[in-house]
């Protein structure tokens, strides 16, 4: 776990600015940054960055967040592969546990050793004209070639010693997994008269190698070895290459190899990636949700991709979501992505994704197998065999529905399978809900406050000391809660609010910071516009604190009408009032009476 105060502290250091600027050219726009939105298309810019609240909003997607979050959505990076990326930047080193590390300067070393050679690997492919020969048959032209970095590793056991004359035998080529030493201690190439395909993880560094044999050799395919740089499990080949055509798409489509990649990537097809030799991980299924709420699995037809299909199926279940969906494409036995789109064209080859099996079906058709469904015993096996999968999907609905299509194959009712298969169907009880000891505060007032307060930090000076009892019981309360006790400690900002967005775990609560957050980008307009006109730009501030006043007003009056009906309820149910209530119950209208008549003042 990384702590709290230091994913604050990166942030701090982080400008967001600068950060969101590598990736995606800004223009200043006022007090913020503007530019067209990364993760929609459109002409006109609304992707707001402000260097106040260090906070990203699009006025036309909603898409919103802080830095990490941007890395997150636009890298498809985990949290802490954010929080690593952010914390190097700044020079900051992340607390963690006793495991070992490995330091920066030797990762920068390896990654230049794989660098060195990847240019090696592409200046020989010019002088190769059988792995030309080789990518002409499949269609790829020196574009498509450029664009994914393939390159070709010679027919010679120590080619890399011409570009490596002086470091051959050093460290970082065995560390990179480049060459292997035998006991002897004779090192020699690892990759050998093969066509070579770089591996980038999602920063765009080369962190490894596949190498597919030409001619007749095995293996056909062969990757690098675990690394410092290189775990297979993690990562997905053309990954880096396709995130803009899948947030375009918005569906990424799995394959079984680099050549389905590249060649789908030459007919125009650029959503795709593959898994590098190993099945499907769960590390692999939440890149691929990261990227996209849609996830197609493309296997060949034969035995081994069905096989392959059924790992990632199992791998899928507990990584489920009701938004999110998973269907599982089988091409002909004839064909693999490559030919299927060269013979049928690209259009069929969408057609296919699109009338892909759902993972529901697949599961059940995966589960009855040659079962005899017209047998008590093959329906009860089924049953059974479903033990194994259907209590891990982790979509309630899903399952739910996936539980109802069982108990159609099996003449049972959906409880009776539920029951079978151990898992209790909770529903919600319609029951009213208890009444609480404290008065609910409405949630206008408070969410107007709170929005007032996050654009115009400095009137938290002007609330009353008795704010947090006005506020009653509501998400709300919480959050001005964390306002005023930033404000006693280290001073409430136009950054608190983007802080708090990013600590908070409170589904709720994040949500309305969003929406104040992006309340205040519509107000900092309109504090742009006024900043060249002195009285115009008192008059906002005037009007600001006349709002406050009003909220709290809005308040009081909330609280009056909760008492008077608390006492109404008494008196009719036969209840003694004492002295100092009956004084309560006649005056608390006058005092709602003198606010509202404030209220038409201002």
């Amino acid at each position: 776990m990384i702590p709290e105060s230091f994913i604050q502290d990166v942030l701090a250091r982080t400008d967001i600015v600068g950060l969101i600027e590598r990736y995606v050219p800004l223009k200043k726009g006022g007090a913020n940054y503007m530019a067209c939105c990364p993760f929609h298309n459109e002409k006109s810019p609304s992707f707001s960055v402000s260097p106040t609240k260090q906070f990203y909003h699009c006025f036309g997607c909603g898409a919103h967040g802080t830095a990490i979050g941007f890395l997150m959505e636009y890298s498809g990076m985990s949290f802490p592969e954010a929080i690593k990326d952010l914390a190097q930047q700044a020079g900051l080193k992340i607390p963690e546990d006793d495991a070992p590390q490995v330091d920066r300067a030797q990762l920068s070393t390896l990654l230049e050793a794989m660098t060195r050679a990847t240019r090696f690997y592409r200046d020989q492919l010019k002088q190769a004209p059988a792995a030309i020969e080789y990518l002409k048959k499949r269609g790829l032209t020196g574009e498509i070639a450029s664009r994914f970095g393939i390159g070709y590793a010679p027919d010679d056991w120590q080619g890399l010693h011409q570009v490596f004359t002086n470091d051959y035998d050093n460290a970082p080529l065995l560390e990179a997994g480049l060459v292997i030493q035998n006991d002897a201690g004779r090192r020699y190439d690892r990759f050998r008269d093969r066509v070579m395909f770089p591996i980038l993880d999602q920063r765009g560094n080369i962190i490894g190698f596949g190498g597919r044999v030409i001619g007749q050799g095995e293996p056909k395919y062969l990757n690098s070895p675990e690394t410092p740089l290189f775990e297979k499990g993690r990562e997905l080949y053309g990954l880096f290459q396709a995130r803009q055509a899948i947030r375009e798409s918005g569906v990424v489509v799995v394959v079984e190899g680099y050549m389905d990649v590249v060649a789908l990537a030459q007919y125009g097809f650029n959503s795709a990636v593959a898994t590098l030799g190993t099945a499907t991980t769960a590390t692999h299924i939440q890149k691929l949700f990261r990227q996209s709420e849609k996830v197609v699995f493309c296997f060949d037809g034969d035995k081994a991709g069905r096989k392959a299909a059924r790992r990632a199926l199992e791998t899928c279940l507990d990584q489920l979501a009701d938004d999110r969906e998973v269907r599982f494409l089988f091409l002909p036995t004839e064909h693999d992505p490559d030919s299927f789109v060269r013979e049928q064209g690209l259009e069929a080859f969408h057609r296919a994704i699109h009338d892909a099996l759902p993972l529901s079906e697949f599961l059940l058709r995966e589960l009855r197998g040659e079962l005899n469904l017209a047998t008590a015993e093959d329906r009860a096996k089924l049953v059974h065999e479903a033990k194994a999968l259907i209590p891990k999907i982790s979509a309630p609905v899903l399952q739910l529905q996936t539980i109802r299509m069982l108990a159609q194959d099996v003449d049972m009712s959906p409880d009776e399978v539920s029951h079978a298969l151990g898992i209790r169907i909770v529903t919600r009880s319609k029951a009213a809900p208890r009444p609480t000891s404290r008065r609910t505060a409405p949630a206008g007032p408070m969410r107007q406050l709170l929005r007032l307060l996050s654009s115009r930090p400095e009137l938290i000076e002007r609330l009353p000391a008795d704010m947090l009892e006005l506020a009653g019981d509501s998400p709300e309360t919480g959050l001005l809660q964390s306002f005023m006790d930033a404000h006693a400690t280290k001073g409430f900002n136009s950054s608190t609010v983007t802080a708090l967005f990013q600590m908070t775990q409170d589904e709720t609560q994040k949500n309305i910071l969003a929406e104040l957050l992006k309340a205040s980008e519509e107000e900092d307009r309109a504090k742009d516009k006024a900043d060249k006109d002195e009285q115009a730009k008192e008059d906002q501030a005037q009007a600001a604190r006349e709002e406050l006043d009003g909220h709290i007003a809005n308040l009081r009056i909330a609280v009056i009408d909760h008492d008077v009906a608390a006492l109404q309820q008494r008196l009719a149910q036969g209840e003694a009032l004492s002295t100092e209530e009956k004084s309560r119950f006649v005056t608390l209208p006058a005092q709602k009476q003198a606010l509202r008549a404030g209220q038409k003042t201002r």
